[in-house]
C-alpha cells in the first residue's frame, strides 16, 4: 500500500517512517504535494483533528493518508496545553520558548504535582475504499524541573519518562517503543496488519 505521511512537521515524518519501517507500507510525504496547502484544524479533539487531515489529504492527492494529531497535557495546568501544544504561545514562537512558558507556569507546583501524558491519536484514510482506522494512545510521565537532553523534538527535553531521563534523552528504538506515538502507530496498523509482527516492543 501507498501510503502519505500527511502531516508537514519533518519531525514528525522521520518518526513516523521510522516507526512504521517494519510494515509493508510505501510512504510518501506533502514533499511530494507542495501545491497542496493546510486545512485549518478546528476539531475539538485529537481524533476529530487526526480524522479532518486524513480526509482532506487522501481527498487532495487521491492516496491512503496517515495524519497524526497529538499534544502534550499537564495535570496542574488542566490538561493544557492539549490540544492546542503546537499552538502554544502563538505559532511563530520556537519550541524552547514554550518549554520556558510551561516552566514558568509550573514554577510553584511541587514535583509530585507535575504529572502529565503526551496524547496522540493517528488516523488512516483510504479514499478508493471508504476505510477508516483510527488509533489513539498515551505516554505517561512527569515535568521535569529543568530542560534535559538534545534528541527528539517539541516538548521532548521536559517530559520525564523515568526518574532519570526525558524523552530528549533516549535514543529512538527506546523512544519509539514507548512513546504515544509509537503506541498509536502500531496499534492502528495492527488493525489493517493484525498477523504482521515488525520485530519491535
Amino acid at each position: 500500500m501507498k501510503v502519505l505521511i500527511a502531516t508537514a512537521n519533518a519531525h514528525k515524518v522521520e518518526e513516523i517512517r521510522e516507526i512504521l519501517a517494519g510494515f509493508p507500507l510505501e510512504l510518501c510525504d506533502l514533499r511530494d504535494f507542495p501545491a497542496v496547502e493546510p486545512p485549518d484544524e478546528t476539531g475539538l479533539t485529537y481524533a476529530e483533528n487526526a480524522l479532518l487531515k486524513a480526509v482532506f489529504y487522501s481527498k487532495h492527492t487521491g492516496l491512503p493518508a496517515l495524519s497524526d494529531d497529538s499534544g502534550l497535557e499537564v495535570d496542574a495546568l488542566d490538561g493544557a496545553p492539549g490540544l492546542y501544544s503546537a499552538r502554544f504561545g502563538g505559532h511563530d514562537m520556537p519550541h524552547s520558548q514554550k518549554i520556558l512558558r510551561v516552566l514558568e507556569l509550573l514554577d510553584q507546583q511541587p514535583e509530585k504535582a507535575r504529572t502529565a501524558r503526551f496524547r496522540c491519536c493517528c488516523t488512516l484514510v483510504n479514499p478508493d475504499t471508504g476505510q477508516t482506522w483510527s488509533e489513539e494512545a498515551t505516554c505517561e510521565g512527569t515535568i521535569a524541573l529543568r530542560p534535559n537532553g538534545m534528541l527528539g523534538f517539541g516538548y521532548d527535553p521536559i517530559f520525564q519518562v523515568d526518574s532519570l531521563r526525558t524523552m530528549a534523552e533516549l535514543s529512538a528504538e527506546e523512544k519509539h517503543a514507548i512513546s504515544h506515538r509509537g503506541k498509536s502507530l502500531r496499534g492502528l496498523l495492527s488493525q489493517i496488519y493484525p498477523h504482521l509482527s515488525t520485530g519491535r516492543t
